[in-house]
Order: C-alpha cells, then structure tokens, then sequence
C-alpha cells in the first residue's frame, strides 16, 4: 500500500505543464525539462524563427532535435500499471558488435588474419603476413590489427584508402577527395581524429563517474536521514506525552489525534524521501546506460562507425542530486504542541483561584465584557466541555475574527462579505523589494517597489541570500508581531504568486518554491486555476481575477488574509498558523514581461 501511495503521488510529476495532463510521449529538451511531443510540437508550430523551452525560455538558434525520455517513459507506464491503463509495448535495444575473430587470411583464405596491411588492402595471418615484416621491400607498408570494416575504409569515389578526415563536413576522405571536392577545407588524419574521440568519450566516461558518486552519497544519506526522522518522531512523542500526562482524562482523545498527525508527518516524510531516492536510483541506472554506451563505442574504436559515432549525455548529469530537509514541525503538529501547553498552563492557573471565583472563566457568557486576550482561551476550554475539539473552535474564532479587523464584515448584494477599505489602512505598511534575494530574472525598478520577470538576466552577484531556481524575491522587512497591511498591483494575475515566507526558506534546491515547503505560504494564480499552498499542500479556490490584492498580516493571531481590493476589500483566502519566527512578504512570477508592483496606500 505504501509504495502504491508513492508512485500514485508522483501524478504532478508527471504532468504536462502545457496539456496540464499525464505525458504521452514524452521528450525532454537539453535544459532537462520534458512535455509531450505532440504539446511541444504545438507550441512550436507557428514560431520557427524563435524556439524556446516554453518553461525556463532557454532559446534554440535551430529547432532541436526531439528524444524519447525512456525513464520518464518507465515511470509512466508504472503508474499507468497502478492505474489500470494497459502498458504500451517496449522495443528491446540492442548493440550489435562485430567478431573481430570472424576476419580470414586474404591469402590463404582459411587461416586467421593477425594482421592487415593498410598499403596492400588485405589482412594476412601469421605465414603470409611474413614478407611484409621480414622483406624490406614492404618497409613502407603500414600494418594494424586486423580491420572488420577494410572494404569499408575504400572511397567509394576512388577506390582509394580514406586516410583523412574532413572537420568540416564530419566525414573521412582519400587524398583524391582531398584535392578536388574538399579542397580548402580543413582535415586531419584518420589516428588524429580516433583519438580525439577516445578523449572526448574518456572524458564524459568521467563525469558518469563523478555524478553516479554523488548520487549515491545523497542517497546513502537519506537513509541515515530516514532513521534520524524516526527518532525526531520520537521525541516530539515523548514530549507530546509529558504534557498530556498533566491533564486530565478528557483530554486522551486530543492527544491520540496528535500522535496520529505526527505519524502521519512522519509517514509523508518516509514517503518523500523513497520518491526522491527512487529518482535518483533512476538517475544512477540512465547514466549507467550511457557508461555502457560509451564503452561499446570504445571497443569498436578501430571501426568506422566508432569515428561516426556520437554520444550525448543524460539529462540528469545537469541535475545536481540533493538532501531535503524532511521534519514533523508541520502546522498540525505545532498546533497541538502548543495548544497542550496553554492549556496546561490555563487549567494551572484556573486551580490556583477559589471555587467561587472559577465560574467567571468556565462560563464566559456571564462576563460583560471578556478581555481580548482571555476570548481564544474561554472558547477553546468552553468547547471541551461540550466534548469538542478545541484546536477547530480556536481555528474557526481566529477566521472569524481575521475577516473583520476592528470591524464587522458586511454583505454585498451577492451576498459575498467585505469589509471597509479604509479599516484596513490604519495597518499600511510601506515595503520594498529586496534585491539580495532577487532571482536573476527578476529586475527591480521604481525605487525597487516594481518586480518584472524577463529572459534576459540582471547582472546580479551569486550570494547565499539570492534564489537561484525559481523566480522570486522577498521584501527586505519582515514582521513578527501586530498588524500589518500591504496592497499589490499584478500586470497580469496569470502564472504568480503572493505570500510570505521565513527568512530561512532554501534559496538553491527545488523545493525553494513559494508553498511547496514548510516555510512558507501562498496564493498562486497557474493559467486560470488559483490555489492556496503551504507544505506542498494545495488547497483550490474560487477564482475572483483581481488586479489589485491586500493582504493583511496578523502575527499575534497568527493568521494571513487576502482581499480582493476595489471600491472595498473582499476576503477570498485566509491561513491560519502559529508564526515562530519573522515572516516577510514573498512573490513568485513566471511569464515573461510580467510584473508586480508594491502599492502606495492612500
């Protein structure tokens, strides 16, 4: 079941990010991106002059020339296994080699040949080859191993031997072709170019080794990570335990929903690392076929079909492998964590007052006006009494109190709420963009409150603090208390992304993307879709097209809201998280000539 569930959850992975539907034949470009060879051939049609990689826009001065992707192939025809779909029928590959012992003494035509002398266009064994080592006459003549390919190495033009090669037009010529139809152009001989294409492959036989290295480095340490993620499993466990123990029966059933969400975090990290070490256990197994590849080719070295011969690397040699950070600190966990530890401290406090003075906090509805602070801490505990979880009353307070700040929420004649403009904007805060931690494609502009995303990169300088695979930025003020309201205009509310974001959020790996880890939270409009992310955990919306967003930030509370903002300001997501940390106002934008801009709040 397990396994069925990681390879069932590689469905994005194997998405089409044109047709947005499983790969039907998929390639891959050299920039390691894949589609589906009948999506990309599409997308070219009408653009012969300007061809580009339609995700990272890496631009082809031709049109290139289009590969099967045989693991991406594999894996699909896994999971369409898992799915019910018949496998597509394989072609076997297969390398045919020539028996260099097959070759028979030109001479005698029975022995075998030992050697072929280059001059006379024979191979001779070991009694007729004798006057050509023994006779001086035959001095000049050139011996070598016996040739499978002799006749071959004939000009089919001349009838001479093609000693030479063309580096213009890539093929071997005699010295007849060198004097008329390849006048000018520039050749070396035949043992130059053999041995030029030894070191070229001798070299890229090096680079497997180096890449299938590190490979296998980061997957023997995932599964030391794997143990450690159990033993931090652990001990988030023990210390859930020592804090329920001090509370009382009615709580058992909280703590066993805990220990289910850190098994189940736990669970997602094991399931992720066994994708991940899958992919590069792949990766290992693709270059390894191209080793062989270039061996094959390196025994055939003395064939013409070696000097024709070309190999280009996998895609994944330009993947450099990586470790993620897997952790059971999701927002659940967190939330129980620190929900247990207020209320042990609540209930301390509450048995600490006389009977007569408890009433007032059991039951808040006899207050005539409870302070703010103590409101989350009355509902929560009320809700227990009812047999209630209190981690959901405290969750569904906070959306309620997150969509009216310092006011109450009205009604539009559609019956959508809103709330005043101008309640929002006693929070404005002024922002900059960061340029530190601007990707390159990514310029700023306007006093550094424009972002634009171009192909053309800045000239930025490589630091730790910059993202280097996904196009974003962040702000360069971070909030981690009060209240705090910004606006953003989008060019286009298509392919980007609004949100926040840890200072700590990985800036190099591909897990850096807004939302597809735990640091960070966002709303990510993808062609017409729009979704909410955090943790890799998408979450669809209704779509309201905006031009103009507002996001109001509640550290205390802990929560984010995102408005619509026209003659009012219409609430269309809010995330609900405990902040441990300053969190900064993060953008991701993808299309070319996009941008957004940090309003001026008047």
């Amino acid at each position: 079941m397990a396994e069925n569930m990681s390879l069932l959850g590689l469905e994005d992975e194997l998405t089409c990010s044109i047709c947005l539907c499983l790969f039907e034949n998929p390639v891959s470009l050299i920039c390691g991106h894949s589609f589906c060879a009948n999506c990309l051939e599409a997308t070219w049609k009408d653009r012969i002059s300007s061809m580009s990689c339609p995700q990272c826009r890496m631009a082809f001065s031709s049109k290139p020339e289009l590969k099967k992707n045989t693991v991406l192939s594999a894996v699909l025809d896994a999971y369409r296994i898992k799915a019910g779909v018949p496998e597509p029928v394989k072609e076997p590959f297969e390398v045919i080699k020539k028996d260099p012992d097959a070759i028979k003494c030109d001479s005698c035509m029975e022995a075998k040949a030992v050697k072929t002398c280059l001059t006379c266009m024979a191979s001779y064994c070991e009694d007729h080859v004798r006057p050509h080592r023994e006779n001086i006459i035959f001095r000049a003549h050139q011996l070598s191993d016996p040739l499978p390919d002799l006749m071959e190495r004939l000009c089919s033009d001349h009838g001479k031997l093609m000693e030479f090669y063309c580096v213009q037009h890539q093929s071997c010529i005699c010295s007849n072709c060198l004097q008329c139809v390849h006048k000018g152009c520039e050749f070396i001989t035949a043992d130059e170019r053999r041995v030029k294409q030894k070191t070229d492959l001798t070299d890229k036989l090096n680079i497997l080794d180096v890449k299938t290295d590190k490979n296998q480095q980061v997957i023997t340490q995932m599964k030391e990570q794997q143990t450690k993620l159990k033993d931090l499993a652990a001990t988030r466990k023990r210390i859930l335990e020592a804090e329920y123990r001090q509370i009382r029966e009615a709580i058992d059933r909280d703590e066993k929903e805990a220990m289910f969400a850190i098994d189940k975090e736990q669970e997602k990290g094991q399931v992720k690392l066994v994708s991940l070490m899958k992919k590069f256990n792949e990766n290992v197994e693709k270059m390894n076929r191209s080793k062989s590849e270039i061996n094959c080719l390196l025994d055939q070295s003395q064939s013409l079909a070696f000097l024709k011969a070309t190999v280009d690397l996998p895609s994944v040699v330009n993947f450099e492998p990586y470790n993620p950070r897997v952790n059971v600190e999701s927002k659940e966990v967190i939330a129980y964590h620190s929900s247990a530890v207020a209320l042990k401290e609540w209930i301390t406090k509450l048995m600490e007052k006389p009977a007569e003075n408890r009433i007032s906090v059991l039951k808040p509805a006899r207050v005539r006006s409870p302070s703010p602070a103590n409101a989350p801490k009355t509902k929560a505990l009320g809700a227990k009494q009812k047999n209630k979880n209190p981690n959901k009353e405290l969750k569904e307070h906070r959306e309620r109190k997150d969509q009216k700040p310092n006011t109450q929420p009205l009604s539009s004649p559609a019956g959508q709420n809103f709330v005043n403009r101008s309640e929002l904007l006693k929070y404005g805060t002024i922002l900059n963009f960061d340029v530190r931690t601007a990707h390159k494609r990514i310029s700023l502009s306007e006093n550094n409150t424009k972002a634009t995303v171009s192909d053309d990169p800045a000239h930025y300088s490589d630091i730790p603090l910059r993202f280097s695979v996904c196009s974003q930025v962040l702000c360069t003020k971070g909030f981690s208390q009060g209240r705090h309201y910004w606006e953003i205009k989008m060019s286009t509310n298509n392919f980007c992304g609004l949100g926040l974001a840890y200072g700590r959020i990985d800036r190099k790996g591909p897990a850096s993307r807004l939302g597809r880890n735990a640091e960070s939270w966002c709303v990510e409009w993808f062609n017409v879709k729009l979704s909410a992310w955090h943790n890799s955990i998408e979450t669809v919306l209704a779509n309201p097209n905006p031009s103009r967003v507002g996001v109001l930030l509640d550290c205390d509370q802990g929560s984010a809201t995102f408005y619509n903002v026209q003659d009012r300001a219409y609430p269309f997501h809010t995330f609900v998280f405990p902040f441990t940390e300053a969190v900064y106002p993060a953008f991701w934008i993808f299309s070319n000539g996009s941008s957004v801009s940090l309003c001026k709040l008047t």
